[in-house]
This record gives C-alpha cells, structure tokens and sequence, in this order.
C-alpha cells in the first residue's frame, strides 16, 4: 500500500509539472486539481494537506503582503513617474534608455517579487517605446532578465530566495553579507552583454525624447506617508529579527499591508475591496497546492529515496556537488518555474545531507531553528541560484516571462519561444559560469 501511495504521489507530482512546464493547462488548476487527486486518493487526508500548507505561511504572508502593499500605492502613479524617468535618464541615447531600464528595475526588484515588478512596470514599455520608435519586445526581455537577477540581491527580492533562506534559517542581513554580491554580479553580466544583446538599439539615437510628457504623481501625500510605511517595512525586513521581539519578514510585510490599506482607505484614494480584488490569489492558490504535492513526497518516502539516490553520487563531495547542482538547477529551471523546484528540492536536499552524516537528522523536523552546519550551506545557495538565473532561459523559465509575453501578446507583437532563447540562453549560461564561479571561491576553495 505505501509503495502504490508513493508511485502515486510521484506521478502526480510529474503530471503537474510536465502541464505547467507545456502550459497545457493554466498553472493554479493543475496545482489544485493534482492535490485534490492526492486527497480523493486518499494518499493524504485534508487535515495534512493543510498542515504542509501552513508549513508555507511564511513564503505565502511574505508574498500576499507585498502584493496589498504594492497595489494600495497604483492610484499615485508612481510607477508611471518611473517608467517616463526612464526616458529623461536615456536622453536621445538607446545605450542610455537601456541601462536606464536596468538601473529603475534592479532596485525594485530586490524588495519587490519579480512578477510583481514586470507586471508594474512592462505595461508601460511598448507605448513608451512606439512614442520613441523602437521594438519594445527587446526592452520586454531586458526587464525580465534584469527583474529575475535582481531577486537574488535579498532575502525577499524572490520567492524562491526566501524558501531557500527560510529553509537554511539565515536572517536578512546574513543573506546580504553572504549572497547578495551573486546577484549584483549576475546583474553586472547582463549590462556587460548589453551591447552584444541589443547591438542596434544599443548605438541607436532617439529622436525627440524631450517632447515625450513626464507622468505626474497624484496623491503626493499618499506617496509620502506611504513611502515612510515602505521604508518602516524595509527596516523591519533587515533589523527585525535582531529584535528582542523578533519580526520576520513575513510579519513585516505583513504589518505594511494592514497600514497600506489602512491609508488608502483613511484617504479614499481606493477601496479595502477594489484593493484585494486585485491580489493574485491565483499565484498565492498555486503555492498552498505546490506545498500539498511536496508534502505527499515526503509523506510517501519519495523524497528519502531520491535523497539516497543523490547520496549514492555524490557521497560527501561538497564541492562537486555544488557545482552539479546550480547547473542541474539551472537546465531543469528552464522548463519548471523555480518556485515549485525548489520546494522540492529542499526536503531533499536536507534528507541527503543527514543521510551522508554531513548534518544531524534534527534539521528534518518543520520547526527546527537553529543553524545547518557551514559546510552544506553551498548546496542551498548553488540550488538558489540556479533555480533562480535559469528562468533566464527560456519563455517559460519564470512565471515574469509569462506576465511579459501576455503583455506583448495583448500589444500585437508576441514574444515566440525561439526569440526569447536567443537572449535570454547565453545570458543564463553567463550567469550560471559567474554564480559558479562566486560560489566556488566565496565558499568552497
């Protein structure tokens, strides 16, 4: 019976995967109906399947936050105020307006999830790009390139970094002393290639950029306060669990959502409902369904005997194994969002580290706090950062490649697989050899 729950388990798993990756069926429906299968199946009950989804609230408050958060802030515009900033920085230059599109977009992207940047920000580059007479799918491409590097400049700029940090336990500034130079590198490649990837709008002049009108701010007073409430948030994501009191990340965005809508609603700029209605709760349905499947695999053994697989392998080479695995990762990322990848990596990464006695079996259990041994650490960030940069690869890499290519499509000019490959491929093989590289001599050697 528990070898028929585990072939069952995996194979759903694999369905699930193999429909999202071919976009067969929309990615919350086969998440959902996949963990529906295992509960009708009777591989897990419902009462479990809530308690693997609770052991994601941290990534599932993170994310829903941010999103209030970031919504409660559109009636001022601000991101429109960017978006023609970007054409004053580039002044008649293309090489300017590209790296002005860099420079707005990685510091978003740093506190903010990638999808959620590229869904801010890619409406507003096609008329923006027409009002200048250039190709805005370039400019498309370059902004999810640029938004999924930059989720490795912090702990929150990612989903997949905060499962991965949250899983290994290390703290927003930890994160930022160890990892965040990765990011700033894998972001370095990206305007290194720059003339490579664009060669034509790279040496191309703009013919009247000064007669484009700016966006104006509305609300300014709401941008302000809300401003400080972001800044309040920003602290907390650094400061907050060095407290006496310790505040996650999740209870930070948490506390900036209530006072994002709490200031809407005061200043009735918006509505609390119009504000909500907007959430993605279809992302957020897709991750509680994601950490059900993980959950069978580890219920049914699934993940102890791939563990045991990797183990037999790799043994007790650290070294080998990191490499191995940000390449592994990044192959395997360009079919499969890194968000359900790494869910399941995790489990299985902590199951091989304790099988080759590298870690004790305490860090198997759901509320273990206290700190993996030094030495595995590689594995989780060489798997972070491969799961991450290879979204990079293709059209279907990372779930902000889909949010670009619905807007391009909606604008007449759809992104098609083979004209993302030819920029976003070498670029992530670049930034694969770099985080190689950084992981190697920052940890290893």
């Amino acid at each position: 019976m528990e070898n028929l729950q585990a072939v069952a388990s995996a194979t759903v798993f694999v369905a699930v995967i193999f429909v999202v990756a071919t976009d067969s069926v929309h990615l919350t429906v086969a998440a959902l109906m996949g963990a529906l299968l295992l509960v009708f199946g009777h591989v897990l009950t419902l009462t479990e399947a809530i308690d693997f989804i609770g052991r994601g609230y941290p990534t599932l408050t993170l994310l829903f936050g941010v999103m209030v958060t970031v919504r409660a802030f559109q009636p001022t515009r601000v991101f429109d105020y960017l978006a023609g900033r970007m054409v004053q920085m580039a002044q008649g230059s293309g090489r300017r307006l590209l790296l002005a599109i860099v420079g707005i977009t990685a510091p978003i992207c740093a506190v903010l999830p990638n999808a959620t940047t590229v869904a801010l920000l890619a409406p507003l580059l096609p008329p923006l790009a027409m009002d200048l007479g250039v190709d805005f799918v370039p400019l498309l491409i370059l902004l999810v390139l640029v938004a999924n590097s930059a989720g490795l400049l912090t702990l929150v700029g990612d989903p997949a970094t905060y499962i991965v940090g949250d899983a290994v336990n290390v703290t927003f500034l930890q994160y930022l002393e160890r990892l965040a130079i990765g990011g700033v590198l894998s972001i370095a490649v990206i305007v290194v290639m720059l003339p490579w990837l664009f060669p034509r709008l790279w040496r191309q002049k703009l013919e009247h950029p000064e007669e484009i009108p700016l966006p104006t701010i509305e609300h300014p007073r709401m941008l302000i306060v809300g401003s400080a409430i972001a800044a309040f948030m920003l602290i907390l994501f650094v400061v907050g669990e060095l407290l006496p009191s310790p505040v996650p990340p999740a209870a930070a965005a948490l506390m900036g959502a209530a006072l994002a809508l709490f200031l809407a609603h005061h200043s009735k700029i918006d509505t609390v409902h119009r504000i909500l209605a907007d959430v993605d709760w279809s992302t957020l349905l897709f991750f509680m369904a994601i950490f059900v499947l993980i959950g069978s695999l580890e219920k049914t053994g699934v993940l102890s005997q791939l563990s045991g697989l990797l183990a037999l392998v790799l043994g007790q080479n650290i070294f080998i194994g990191s490499i191995l695995l940000l390449f592994l990762m990044g192959g395997i990322s360009t079919l499969i969002p890194n968000i359900p990848l790494v869910v399941a990596a995790v489990p299985l990464l902590k199951e091989y580290v304790v099988q080759v006695n590298l870690a004790p079996p305490e860090i198997l259990a759901t509320d273990y706090s206290g700190s993996l041994p030094p030495a595995v650490l590689p594995l989780f960030y060489a798997m972070m950062f491969g799961a991450t940069l290879g979204g990079n690869g293709t059209l279907v890499g990372a779930s902000s490649n889909i949010v670009a290519a619905g807007i391009a499509e909606q604008h007449g000019h759809p992104i098609s697989f083979k004209r993302f490959l030819r920029y976003g491929m070498p670029v992530m093989l670049a930034q694969l050899g770099i985080s190689a590289l950084f992981i190697g001599v920052r940890f290893l050697l």
